[in-house]
C-alpha cells in the first residue's frame, strides 16, 4: 500500500498582522524562529490552516492580566449569618439590627438564624414575634427573599438588599 505523504502548507499572519501568504509549516516555522517569535495555529479549520507568528508568552501574559483586571471588578456577594435565640434582649436584638443593616449596605445576603434550645420550642410564638420585630425594622433597607420557616430547632430568614 503506498501512502502519499503530503506536506502541510499553512496561511501565515505576520508580527503586525500582515498577511505573508500561504508557506509550507516548516518555512513558517523556520520563519519565526529567525525573528524570535513562535508559530501558533490559530484556525485549524479553515483550508488552509491559519498561522499567526507572535509571541506566545507575551500573548498568554496579557491574556491573564485581562482576566485578572475583570475579577478585580467582579462584586461577589457573600451570604453573611446573625443568630439570635427566642430570649435576646431588646439591646441586643438593636446592634444585631444594625449589624445587618450594615451588611445590607454592603450588598451581601444575611440569614437570620433564630435557634430554640429545649423548653424554648414549647414557645416559639416568642421566636416568631422577634423575626417579625427584624423584619419590621428593616422594612426601607432590605427584602425578605426567604421568609421565616422552621427548620429543625431553627427558625430561618434571608434578607436580601434592596
Amino acid at each position: 500500500m503506498n501512502r502519499e505523504i503530503r506536506v502541510r502548507e499553512v496561511r501565515v499572519i505576520g508580527p503586525e498582522s500582515e498577511q505573508l501568504g500561504i508557506l509550507l509549516t516548516a518555512d513558517a516555522f523556520k520563519q519565526a524562529q529567525e525573528n524570535g517569535y513562535d508559530l501558533v495555529e490559530v484556525a485549524p479549520t479553515s483550508v488552509p490552516p491559519v498561522c499567526r507568528i507572535m509571541d506566545y508568552g507575551k500573548y498568554k501574559f496579557e491574556l491573564s492580566k485581562k482576566d485578572h483586571q475583570n475579577r478585580r471588578h467582579q462584586k461577589s456577594t457573600q451570604v453573611k449569618e446573625i443568630k439570635l435565640r427566642p430570649r435576646t434582649d431588646k439591646h441586643d436584638l438593636e446592634i444585631k439590627i444594625r449589624q445587618i443593616k450594615g451588611f445590607l449596605a454592603d450588598g451581601n445576603k444575611t440569614k437570620v438564624l433564630l435557634t430554640y434550645r429545649g423548653r424554648e420550642m414549647a414557645n416559639q410564638e416568642m421566636g416568631r414575634t422577634l423575626m417579625n420585630t427584624v423584619i419590621a425594622e428593616l422594612g426601607e433597607t432590605g427584602t425578605i427573599e426567604y421568609a421565616p420557616r422552621m427548620e429543625g430547632r431553627s427558625l430561618i430568614m434571608i434578607v436580601a438588599p434592596k
